[in-house]
């Protein structure tokens, strides 16, 4: 099966290649949640005493260095159904420091391709942040900042969540920017993630305002589906490029949900929190497929054998690190996502 998609992919990048004699370049941008990369020292002030030699998950050096290891792995293989050198820029969640992020890119499956990090420390109680990895002969960093997530109530004033991490530069001599995510869990209910929604869509709308042309790409964990109201109505992600408005963005996960994929499994059924959205001046609107410009090619979930459950109840499932105690020296409960962006070659 792969194969066949590799195969595929060759002939559409071929096609594009040889239309017209013109020359194509094609960039992945891709997320992955990493299911709690923690190192093993606790960080003062943070919650993550389960994630140490004497806690819960009896979280050692064994344990992180295949952790460090089976995520090199799979970020390095992303993108590479299309493209040999992987993905240009990468949007991470779930990552502890940067120390984490400094391991990781040692690994040699990273550390081949020179991959460095973006990453600001957040005010999340328990420790996890959002980063972004990315390949600097690809993607020419520019500037970091942490938006931080800001409470709507007043009773929760003293609430404190993942920010979202705004990092932007130059692709394909283009201006791009990521808005990196990882919304209010399922378990603060819907209003705190339509918050989110909200925030970022004015942090979007404020980098467009600084500059139209500006390439902006909205990932993460948004903890829901594309049609929920958070995704669909407050960021304003539309299901199809022509419902697409100025102040919209497109999604192109929804249509992949209703056919029945998803990147998390729960009691047997598929979600896709994890997404990859983008503003409008990304896509061909018109049909005309004038790739001048930095624009949409296609996207996927990015399934590989090694990254599900082989046997048992959850077969076919996201295999985790851990689950119900028992540490399974797996990946994540997520998995990754990829989008192709394509230019012609001057």
């Amino acid at each position: 099966m792969k194969r066949l998609i590799f195969l595929a992919s060759m002939f559409l990048f071929v096609t594009l290649s040889v239309s017209a004699q013109k020359k194509y370049a094609v960039y992945g941008v891709g997320f992955y949640n990493q299911e709690n990369l923690f190192d093993t020292c606790h960080d003062e002030g943070k919650n993550d005493y389960d994630f140490l030699p004497d806690g819960s998950y009896k979280w050692d050096k064994l344990k992180y260095t295949n952790k460090l290891h089976n995520m090199a792995r799979a970020l390095a293989d992303m993108g590479t159904d299309m493209l040999p050198n992987g993905c240009a820029i990468i949007g991470l969640s779930e990552v502890e420091n940067s120390r984490a992020l400094d391991d990781l890119v040692k690994e040699p499956e990273l550390a081949a391709r020179g991959y460095r990090f973006a990453h600001i420390e957040g005010p999340d109680r328990r420790g996890v942040d959002c980063a972004m990895l990315y390949n600097p002969s690809l993607f020419t960093l520019r500037d970091v900042k942490l938006v931080p997530y800001v409470p709507e109530l007043e009773q929760d004033s003293a609430f404190k969540t993942r920010g979202f991490l705004i990092v932007s530069g130059q692709m394909a001599d283009e201006h791009v920017t990521a808005i990196v995510c990882h919304w209010p869990s399922r378990f603060s209910g819907s209003f705190y993630r339509e918050c989110a929604g909200r925030q970022v869509k004015v942090v979007k709308d404020s980098l467009l305002r600084d500059d139209p042309n500006c390439k902006v790409l909205v990932m993460g964990d948004m903890n829901d589906d594309p049609m929920n109201r958070s995704m669909a109505v407050e960021l304003g992600a539309r299901k199809s490029i022509n419902e697409v408005g100025d102040g919209d963005m497109f999604n192109p996960w929804w249509k992949i949900l209703e056919g029945g994929t998803g990147t998390l499994s729960y009691q047997g059924s598929w979600n896709l929190f994890d997404q990859i959205v983008m503003s409008p001046n990304l896509l061909d609107r018109t049909g005309t497929k004038d790739y001048s410009q930095l624009t949409y090619l296609k996207c996927q979930i990015q399934r590989r054998d090694y990254l599900l459950q082989s046997e048992g109840a959850y077969k076919g499932s996201p295999k985790r690190t851990t689950a119900g105690g028992v540490w399974l020296n797996g990946f994540s409960d997520h998995l990754p996502v990829v989008v192709y962006l394509v230019k012609e070659k001057k």
